[in-house]
């Protein structure tokens, strides 16, 4: 699943990235304009249970795009643990695809190859004009005060996914709306062989995810104004201790958890072996497994104290997937016709209700299915409370050193080792030194 995206981040090595040049990507092997203009190539990422389960449902919509402009789409499913390194390699190669997914997250670190497209004024008005796009969704295209490097496909959020029978059968009345109040649910719905809370310990994406939305309400982040790496300030060691004292204090994750990358959390939770998880737009995933969508309720992630919203409030990533062309496609064009139709107010219904995300263009999120249930606490937090992943050109690698370094922290927890704030401090310290020099 798209979920598996944190495997590919945290295969990213800073020499591959730092390697990258502009000489941008684009098909040289039969995938461009080289045999027809009536031809592209198209690399998305694993969104729905399987690779056949993408293909599925995006090969009769390529087969509508023919239909209607005559260009034929090749499509290859990519899964998240080769992705990045697959779109670094065509970068550097300059044999890739016409038109790819990235997620959102890498958007300013891609964007920096000087391998992308830039979507400035002339190229939106293309596809019907910026203006069609949700500001969130927008925030988290490239680096701000350029051009954007890709333009939003699909959005998504975290959220807190709950088991109402084992809650109903721990006499818990409503979901956690603050971080105590998670502990306490928690610890009354672990023992005999259940846990309150799964998480994927060993994933740094997911682990980066959640710990810099726990800084942000701390009143922290991990770089300075002017995108300088400030990982060890106090704000972040704080929330980072937070997050990894779940398993190592509060006791609420399973110490079997700091070996999950896999999804296995969500597993767990499709089989009522964990009653919470915290997790990107996962109703499809945890649908395909069985689990009845009357039997699981869906709540914003909690905050500090309060309730959602700007500032300290956060409680999400702006998490999703854009759609990129590689600058050096020989079918310009025919890319650009293809974002327009992937973005337009029909496919983006089409394709955001087959994978459980929210669209990104306004005319299709206003539609009255992502307005209820799990979509509409997912779209109420992408309004409200969701901030955007740093938008530096270092941004692949702070995932991968922090994510790593939580990790990490996660390994002393289950082994019984102590996560103290010094101890937090040190690994963030030593995350940082593992950060490009200027």
């Amino acid at each position: 699943m798209r979920r598996i995206r944190a495997a590919a981040v945290g295969a990213v090595t800073v020499s591959l990235l730092t390697a990258v040049t502009a000489c941008g990507g684009g098909s040289s092997t039969g995938g461009g304009s080289n045999d027809s203009p009536k031809t592209l190539t198209y690399w998305a990422s694993n969104q729905g249970a399987s690779i056949e389960v993408d293909k599925k449902v995006l090969q009769p919509e390529l087969d509508k795009f023919k239909k209607q402009t005559g260009i034929e789409v090749k499509l290859e499913v990519v899964p998240w643990s080769d992705l990045l390194n697959r779109i670094l390699t065509a970068t550097t190669s300059g044999q890739g695809p016409d038109v790819l997914n990235i997620g959102n997250t890498w958007s300013a670190s891609l964007q920096a190859t000087g391998a992308l497209l830039p979507w400035d004024e002339k190229n939106f008005t293309a596809i019907g004009g910026k203006d069609r796009f949700v500001d969130s969704a927008l925030g988290s295209t490239g680096a701000q005060g350029q051009d954007p490097a890709a333009v939003p496909l699909y959005s998504m959020a975290y959220a807190l996914y709950y088991n109402k029978k084992l809650f109903a059968d721990a006499g818990i009345a409503k979901p956690p709306a603050t971080w105590d109040d998670l502990v306490a649910a928690g610890k009354k719905l672990s023992g005999d062989g259940k846990w309150g809370l799964g998480a994927e310990g060993s994933n740094p994406s997911e682990n980066i995810h959640h710990v810099f939305v726990f800084a942000k309400q701390h009143g922290a982040d991990f770089f300075t104004a002017d995108g300088k790496p400030d990982f060890a300030n106090d704000g972040a060691v704080d929330a980072i201790k937070q997050y990894v004292d779940l398993m190592a204090k509060d006791k609420v994750i399973a110490p079997g958890n700091a070996e999950y990358a896999q999804n296995q959390s969500v597993s767990d939770f499709a089989k009522g072996k964990t009653a919470m998880l915290l997790w990107q737009s996962a109703s499809a995933n945890l649908e395909s497994q069985g689990m009845s969508a009357d039997s699981y309720g869906v709540a914003p992630v909690p905050v500090q104290s309060g309730a959602p919203g700007t500032d300290k409030q956060v409680n999400s990533i702006v998490a999703g997937i854009n759609l990129a062309v590689f600058k050096n496609t020989d079918n310009v064009d025919g890319a650009k016709k293809f974002v327009k139709f992937m973005t337009s107010d029909e496919e983006q219904k089409v394709l955001n209700t087959a994978f459980s995300s929210i669209p990104p263009v306004k005319g299709a999120q206003s539609d009255a299915s992502f307005n209820a249930g799990a979509n509409a606490v997912l779209k109420d937090t992408l309004a409200q409370s969701a901030a955007a992943m740093p938008q530096v050109a270092d941004e692949s690698q702070f995932e991968t050193a922090v994510g790593t370094a939580v990790k990490d922290l996660f390994a002393d927890a289950a082994a019984g080792r102590p996560v103290t704030t010094d101890s937090v401090k040190a690994a963030l310290e030593k995350a940082q030194q593992q950060m490009p020099t200027k």
